[in-house]
């Protein structure tokens, strides 16, 4: 998931839809859905550009059925993303190994103060 692609078009600032790609030994021009990832030799459209296509003179275009809304969510997208929240979760939890005492060792509060810790922070009552 990606960020926002823009279109190629020189100038344009809107976000793209389309895919545009060119098959030049059929002399063909293929118009379809945003594809996946960006391609070196393709060009990303935006909806008005790539209702204005023209090609030229001789050359054909296939226009692939554009997809009426956003896409909708894959079930793998959602299982990628709850398993990287879970491996993310594991990490965190595991114990800290314990610090070397010596001339950086933790502060510790004085002798009967207690403190709110948040990680290695430890915040002192005003007395």
């Amino acid at each position: 998931m990606g960020s926002i692609r823009q279109c190629s078009r020189s100038a344009c600032q809107r976000a793209a839809v389309a895919t545009l790609t060119y098959v030049y030994a059929d002399s063909t021009a293929v118009l379809g859905p945003l594809a996946t990832y960006a391609e070196p030799h393709s060009y990303d459209l935006c909806a008005p550009h790539a209702e204005k296509l023209t090609v030229p003179l001789g050359w054909e275009v296939v226009r692939l059925a554009m997809p009426s809304g956003p896409p909708e969510p894959n079930p793998d997208d959602l299982l990628a993303l709850a398993n990287a929240v879970r491996e993310a979760a594991v990490d965190r939890s595991a114990p800290e190994p314990a610090a070397p005492h010596g001339p950086k060792s933790p502060l510790t509060p004085p002798p009967g103060e207690t403190g709110i810790r948040r990680g290695h922070l430890r915040m002192l009552r005003d007395r």
